[in-house]
């Protein structure tokens, strides 16, 4: 195969910002909060949108886009199909990575830890806030499934427009949200010359954080 010039010879030299010790919250999520707050308002796409890292029962690493659905100290909340790929995968193996990139304010921030299922209640209040639209949606979706073509996805969702015509859309048992319990935060802030600056907060026996700086 050809080399590819085109992208061999992209480059971007970050220079928006520093990021110090000093700078930061010692709590990972006031200061993660405060990170997003910034990407909200300079007007990053999809900001709360990160990669969700898990492992297939073979082993083998799987990563999807998903969306941040809100965090707490409880850690980031995220709702899907639990008989979707990612939920079959945090079945076998409850742990999770996500990253999230925010080109603009050349920023990333890198979290990790144990994955637990979102209280049923929880799940159906964010259920019922989203658009009736994606509800139907999710009603119709056997999500990750195989399907022969489309029309059989949409004769789903026409078959739950009727079922559910005049009367509030039902949340599916397979529908729900899952929290990352945050064991490891790491934000990064681009530099010139590929000299980043990078801090990880990682919990310790006592429930305390530890906070270092990592080498670019």
């Amino acid at each position: 195969m050809a080399d590819t010039p085109e992208t061999r010879n992209l480059r971007v030299d970050y220079d928006r910002d520093v990021l110090h010790r000093s700078d930061l919250d010692d709590d990972p999520l006031v200061q993660f909060g405060a990170w997003l707050h910034d990407a909200i308002e300079i007007g990053e796409p999809e900001p709360n949108a990160f990669a969700l890292a898990t492992v297939t029962p073979e082993g083998l690493p799987n990563v999807r886009v998903v969306l941040l659905k809100g965090f707490d100290q409880r850690g980031l909340r995220f709702f899907t199909n639990y008989e979707s790929n990612k939920g079959r995968d945090l079945e076998q193996t409850p742990r999770a990575a996500g990253t999230f990139w925010w080109p603009t304010l050349q920023r990333q921030v890198r979290v990790s830890g144990g994955v637990t299922r979102v209280e049923r209640d929880e799940s159906e209040t964010y259920f019922h806030s989203r658009p009736r639209a994606s509800q139907l949606g999710a009603v119709a979706s056997p999500q990750s499934r195989v399907l022969p073509d489309r029309e059989t996805l949409e004769t789903a969702l026409r078959t739950a427009t009727e079922r559910f015509e005049d009367r509030q859309v039902d949340m599916p048992q397979s529908w729900g949200g899952y929290r990352i319990g945050l064991e490891r935060l790491e934000l990064w802030q681009g530099r010139r010359s590929r000299l980043h600056d990078r801090f990880v907060y990682s919990r310790v026996d006592d429930g305390s954080w530890r906070r270092e700086r990592l080498a670019p």
